[in-house]
């Protein structure tokens, strides 16, 4: 069995009449990335920097390491790396140059070159902070997370504003963190960016924890609709669902989808299009997604914009 590394029990943050975290428990394994999904205002950027002694619970326990946060700060900081939302630094210092004075601030003689390299900026060890493009300033953001060589790594947000670009690149960089053994602490809004990198997900909302689980499993629970688009569709889709008592939309342009609940009616679909003789241009299966999870559990669409607290 995996290892818990990161154990939270019931832990509550309350600010006066206001409760952000409302008892929520989860535990976080020992070489995995785990995901913490929500939107705006749910509660992640709380629990999260609670996690790593930001900030005080009103209740509840929380092990990292096998160590309680409120009595053992000291040794737990030695051993975690953070991110923080909004990562920034000096503009005039250069790459190599911000990763050095960080390295000196917690007593660390790591080799900045090679984790430059780690995270894919070797060619930008000279450049000035300032004039790096916003995915290269997150990159360096992880690279400071790294300086103290952690067990654990918190990255908050830390591809919320970039391009799709630059997104995917510190997704190659997460991914590569992990192969390495680290285990990611990874707060999000991203829905994508949970389905390609998390191995477990939390999603968080209004304070509790409305599910958990892999990424697989938690669209099988709550969401395992088939979507099948029929693309260029000629007369008689619609009836084929009717038939098999799915849901149907028209998505315009001649343009079909229906909804199944199982791959048995998926074929059966398709058997009929061929045995009714209707003409299609492609048809597209795609399974539900995080995205349809969250707005089955809460009735709202997740909106991927702003930064999450």
């Amino acid at each position: 069995m995996p290892e818990t590394i990161i154990q939270v029990r019931d832990l509550v943050k309350q600010y006066g009449d206001n409760t952000a975290v409302n008892s929520i428990s989860f535990d976080v394994n020992e070489g995995e990335v785990f995901a913490f999904l929500g939107p705006n205002g749910a509660g992640k950027t709380t629990t999260v920097e609670i996690i790593e002694t930001i900030r005080t619970a009103t209740s509840g326990d929380i092990q990292i390491l096998g160590m309680d946060v409120n009595k053992n700060r000291t040794e737990i900081l030695k051993r975690i790396g953070v991110m923080p939302q909004d990562f920034s630094s000096f503009d005039r210092l250069t790459v190599w140059e911000t990763v050095q004075y960080y390295a000196r601030l917690f007593g660390s003689d790591v080799d900045i070159d090679r984790l430059l390299k780690l995270v894919n900026l070797g060619e930008e060890r000279d450049k000035h902070y300032v004039t790096l493009s916003g995915g290269l300033k997150q990159r360096v953001g992880i690279a400071v997370a790294l300086v103290n060589d952690p067990e654990i790594v918190f990255l908050d947000e830390p591809t919320t504003g970039l391009d799709p670009r630059a997104r995917r690149d510190v997704w190659e960089v997460v991914k590569d963190l992990k192969k390495r053994g680290k285990t990611i602490f990874l707060t999000t809004h991203y829905m994508e960016e949970a389905e390609v990198l998390a191995d477990d997900v939390a999603i968080i909302s209004k304070g509790d924890i409305i599910a958990h689980g892999s990424v697989d499993g938690l669209i099988d629970r709550f969401c395992s609709t088939i979507h099948v688009a029929i693309k260029g569709a000629g007369p008689g889709v619609k009836e084929i669902a009717d038939e098999m008592s799915l849901v149907s939309e028209s998505l315009g342009n001649g343009n079909v989808q229906i909804e199944a609940e199982n791959n048995e009616q998926v074929v059966e679909i398709l058997n009929s299009l061929k045995n009714k003789n209707i003409g299609y241009g492609s048809v597209d299966i795609r399974k539900a997604n995080l995205e349809e999870v969250f707005l089955e559990l809460t009735g709202e669409s997740l909106i991927d914009k702003g930064d999450a607290k």
